[in-house]
């Protein structure tokens, strides 16, 4: 199997997270216990996955190497000394702002000041061309509305596959998902669904009480943390598809769904002494035999970054596999197993099950 060459679309904690992630299994080995849903995957391994090129809007990041980028503030992970990183040529490019920065956040660090939009558009597609990527990785920040739609169309011009960490909706929505079809590229989305995160415990315990035969009332999940992504999500306004995606996540696993009122999830609050840290609060109400009530009440603390690097891993060697296959559109299964709002939502382990037969399809 040859490389995986992939484009990442923004350097932020997300991306860290996956960087030092791969650096860490390079230098201490892979066995079936390391954290990893698949330690090879149709082929591929986690060596095979290269970043030949990256885009940013920080001052603090475009022009840098991709190391000091990754390291640059404001992001927070640090697993492995920046010293110890792999070399890399790589420097990082400018991306069009467009909505990617939110007015909470713009504190953090200076957005640079974009050249004319036709002018960057063709040294984005040159610097891809250039760097042979083939897989374009998308970790803006949540209510990156038109900046998603900017680099999902860049993808299909610059013939790349296109992986929507992000609860904007293109392989969700039918006029986008066509439009990778038509061109016959891969997409895998929308919102990447955390290793063990709120979202898959809270859908995992709904779809069990309803399985148990007992009735949910009430339910919420309430979730904070200390990094840039949680100072984002302060501006409400940013958070329309977020709140969508994950409730829907939730909802789809109930055999009627909730009244509205009935169920409540999404961001709470941005604290920052907990970094990289997030917590997540959830709680389940509801009856049982001889309409008996009962709740559950749980915590949950994880860091935020490993979360997503280790569903993003195989995500992106499902797209590498479809474009290998020449397949067009949204991928059914990874984008069920790997997304919190695919096209189509089926239980965790049925779309396990459909990872594994893509995977084994020849």
């Amino acid at each position: 199997m040859g490389k995986i060459k992939v484009g990442v679309i923004g350097v932020g904690n997300c991306f860290a997270g996956l960087y030092e992630g791969l650096e860490y299994y390079k230098k201490n080995g892979v066995d079936e216990t390391a954290g990893l849903m698949h330690p090879e995957l149709g082929g591929y391994k986690l060596e095979d996955i290269e970043f030949v090129c990256a885009f940013d809007v920080s001052k603090q990041k475009v022009g840098k190497n991709l190391i000091e980028a990754a390291y640059a503030s404001p992001n927070e992970v640090n697993w492995i000394e920046k010293s110890k990183m792999a070399k890399t040529s790589v420097i990082v490019k400018e991306s069009p702002v467009l909505d990617g920065v939110g007015s909470f956040v713009s504190e953090k660090f200076t957005p640079v000041v974009n050249k004319p939009i036709e002018e960057l558009k063709k040294l984005i597609k040159d610097e891809i061309k250039k760097s042979g990527a083939c897989i374009l990785l998308s970790y803006l920040p949540v209510g990156s509305q038109k900046a998603t739609e900017f680099w999902a169309q860049m993808a299909i011009d610059t013939k790349c596959a296109f992986v929507n960490c992000i609860p904007v909706f293109i392989a969700s929505d039918s006029s986008w998902a066509k439009k990778f079809a038509d061109a016959k590229l891969p997409v895998v989305g929308d919102d990447i669904k955390a290793q063990v995160g709120s979202t898959i415990v809270h859908r995992t315990l709904t779809r069990l009480v309803d399985q148990r035969g007992a009735k949910i009332k009430n339910t919420y999940q309430l979730n904070v943390g200390g990094n840039t992504d949680f100072q984002n999500m302060l501006e409400r306004s940013r958070l329309k598809s977020k709140k969508i995606s994950k409730t829907e996540s939730v909802q789809s696993q109930l055999k009627t769904p909730l009244d509205p009122d009935n169920i409540h999830i999404g961001p709470s609050d941005y604290i920052p002494f907990l970094h990289n840290t997030k917590l997540g609060f959830m709680r389940i109400e509801g009856n049982m035999w001889a309409n008996i009530p009962f709740n559950i009440e749980l915590r949950l603390e994880v860091d935020d970054k490993a979360n997503s690097g280790g569903v993003s891993v195989d995500a992106i060697r499902c797209a590498q596999i479809a474009l290998d296959r020449g397949f067009g559109g949204y991928i059914e299964g990874p984008s069920a197993y790997f997304m919190k709002h695919p096209p189509k939502q089926h239980s965790d382990d049925k779309a396990r099950e459909m990872v594994e037969e893509f995977i084994g399809k020849e």
